[in-house]
């Protein structure tokens, strides 16, 4: 069933389970669950019948699917060239993108020189499942502490002769969200945007997600969830176009090249990918606005458990 024929005629197996990996990748890969974890289990028990060499670059290079559903829908916020912009929104969106870039630097020069490192010896499921439930009781407890603060918070009162407390005497107290230091993206400062940019470093452990890394950091550092979540695609772009680009050189060094197969198979991950990042992304964005990140944490614990037993059982 997973065979491919010697003219390299397409595996419709393979690109089935090809788009299988694109769904997952463009749900997992915003939500700060582990795009990456999640594949790599997923692999465990649908295996794409390809060499080594291509699912190495397949497993990083699926993520420019999802990163270009980014640049679509942000397309106007994030191009400095705008007409509609005015020269000082050009500038600003310069400046944002230097951030992005400098942010960018910590996991790079950390993660290039591990690379090989980590895709040989921390890609098996126990890391995966430590680091999915390390990171939930992370997020857990770091909206818990949010919580606190917000109820603690002291209690704004109306302004103006016609304003009034509510007759059934309902607290008038700010959400987490808006007691923070950091709720606009365009106010977010190089210092708090250069420490979520090694906050991203802990991501390069596979299960850890880059975007659960990152948004964790925003939080710790002031940041409302909004700005966490939006400022976490914006890394996402040269970070995984640098990962993408770094294993197609390594692949092609290895004297590879793609089959029709191959080519195939890559485009249609990253095709479903694209198509489904466009659906998460904005749903992501309406969830943060209203809602914490305790649910993923949970979810994380549950499946680091799951994973856990199934491998110490019938692995």
């Amino acid at each position: 069933m997973y065979r491919q024929n010697e003219r390299g005629v397409v595996d419709v197996w393979n690109l089935i389970v090809s788009a299988l990996y694109g769904v997952v990748e463009g749900i997992t890969e915003w939500l700060p669950i582990s795009s990456t974890g999640h594949i790599l289990l997923l692999n465990k028990f649908v295996p794409l019948a390809v060499t080594t060499d291509f699912w190495d670059m397949f497993l990083v290079v699926i993520q420019l699917g999802a990163i270009l559903a980014v640049c679509v829908m942000f397309f106007h916020k994030l191009n400095p060239f705008s007409l509609k912009k005015t020269k000082e929104e050009r500038k600003s969106t310069w400046i944002l993108w230097a951030k992005v870039v400098v942010c960018c630097i910590p996991a790079a020069a950390v993660g290039i020189p591990l690379d090989n490192f980590i895709e040989e010896h921390l890609g098996g499921p126990y890391v995966i499942a430590s680091t999915l439930i390390v990171y939930g009781l992370i997020f857990i407890a770091l909206e818990a502490h949010r919580e606190k603060i917000a109820r603690t918070a002291p209690i704004v009162q109306p302004q103006g002769k016609h304003m009034r407390l509510p007759t059934d005497a309902t607290p008038l107290r700010r959400s987490a969200d808006e007691l923070s230091r950091v709720t606009d993206i365009d106010t977010l400062d190089w210092k708090t945007a250069f420490g979520i940019g090694l906050f991203q470093v802990l991501a390069i452990v596979p299960g850890t997600s880059r975007s659960g890394a990152t948004i964790i950091g925003g939080l710790v550092l002031g940041c409302s969830r909004a700005v966490a979540a939006e400022f976490t695609f914006f890394l996402a772009i040269p970070t995984m176009v640098g990962a993408s680009g770094l294993r197609l050189v390594k692949f092609f060094l290895k004297g590879n090249s793609f089959t029709s197969s191959e080519a195939a198979i890559l485009a249609v991950g990253c095709i479903v990918a694209f198509a489904v990042s466009l659906v998460m992304v904005r749903a992501l964005m309406g969830y943060v606005r209203k809602h914490d990140f305790k649910p993923f944490g949970i979810y994380r614990i549950v499946l680091g458990i799951v994973v856990i037993v199934y491998f110490a059982l019938f692995a």
